[in-house]
């Protein structure tokens, strides 16, 4: 399925697994997932679904130490350097490793994904099994009859400008020297609520969005001639979309978690009630800020990214 030597993927997504085991920002079960997603990405021959995985899984674990002594003071269960589950590292990664797998699958005959659709007699998607060649067209600008790609990508950069300018707004936004306001009132609440907005927080969905188009251009401008041939229309579409995918998905993320996930308040310590602090005791002084016990974070998270990942793909 790839390309590149084989030992590289499988360096890279160990290396991946290790750092976040040592570093305490992932799980063994999260250190787990997160190899068989960095290994399925990375193998992929077009490398801008593996480097857009590596460049957020670093910048949001950087994000989260930020002000972490802060976050446990406002913070009733906070983790530090946030300790993701394989729950977590499936949750924002579901929607680029389908686009990775789809590509691989459409543009490398050869490719596991590739034969695999052709025992299912796949026949539900356009076009056919188009080898790639960077050297003759650009993954983002293609023929006609490799028009998935530009798609594909741009699901990718949905997806991934979702989850680090989410990552981005809820790290850093709870830094902010004034309170954040509820999405959907308006009104001041504390800091750490679901769906609460500030201007540092806001600034850094876009900057994390920012971030992942700029990453996925120089990708695909390192690896593709045709793409150096043509950069303008590489670059600026990736890092216009990319920004406003940022700022959406995580206005996106904060209107469901304001109404579909319930913020819990313990007036005792003056915190938030996180989904991973014990339940408190029935005596226990807890006001309710926002929202309705539908969705998790994780579920939120999940939704948020998988719906910014479509729009883009079909707009872009």
């Amino acid at each position: 399925m790839s390309s590149l030597p084989f030992s590289l993927p499988l360096i890279a997504a160990v290396g991946l697994s290790v750092h976040g085991l040592r570093k305490g920002s992932l799980s063994p079960t999260g250190a787990s997932a997160a190899f068989a997603v960095g290994y399925t990405m990375l193998s992929v021959p077009l490398r801008a679904f593996g480097v857009s995985l590596l460049v957020f899984y670093l910048a949001g674990s950087r994000a989260t130490k930020v002000g972490k002594t802060l976050k446990k003071r406002l913070e009733e269960g906070h983790q530090d350097a946030g300790y993701r589950n394989a729950a977590q590292v499936l949750c924002n990664s579901l929607s680029a490793i389908v686009a990775a797998l789809l590509w691989s699958a459409l543009y490398e005959p050869g490719s596991g994904p590739a034969q695999l659709l052709r025992a299912a007699n796949v026949t539900w998607l356009p076009g056919e099994q188009v080898p790639y060649n960077f050297d003759e067209w650009c993954p983002l600008t293609p023929p006609p009859s490799a028009s998935w790609s530009r798609a594909l990508l741009f699901v990718t950069l949905g997806h991934f400008a979702c989850c680090l300018g989410d990552t981005l707004a809820s790290e850093l936004g709870i830094l902010s020297r004034t309170p954040p306001i509820l999405i959907t009132t308006l009104k001041p609440v504390p800091p750490g609520t679901n769906g609460g907005l500030s201007r540092v927080g806001t600034l850094a969905s876009l900057f994390g969005g920012f971030v992942m188009g700029g990453t996925l251009a120089a990708a695909l401008l390192a690896q593709s001639s045709a793409c150096r041939a043509t950069w303008a229309p590489v670059i600026v579409p990736l890092l216009l979309w990319g920004t406003l995918a940022g700022g959406l998905g995580s206005l996106l993320d904060s209107l469901m978690g304001a109404t579909l996930q319930c913020t819990r308040f313990l007036n005792s310590t003056k915190r938030i009630l996180t989904d991973e602090a014990p339940a408190p005791a029935p005596s226990a002084d807890v006001k309710v800020v926002s929202g309705y016990d539908i969705l998790t974070n994780n579920q939120v998270n999940l939704l948020s990214s998988i719906i910014t990942a479509v729009v883009l793909g079909a707009l872009a």
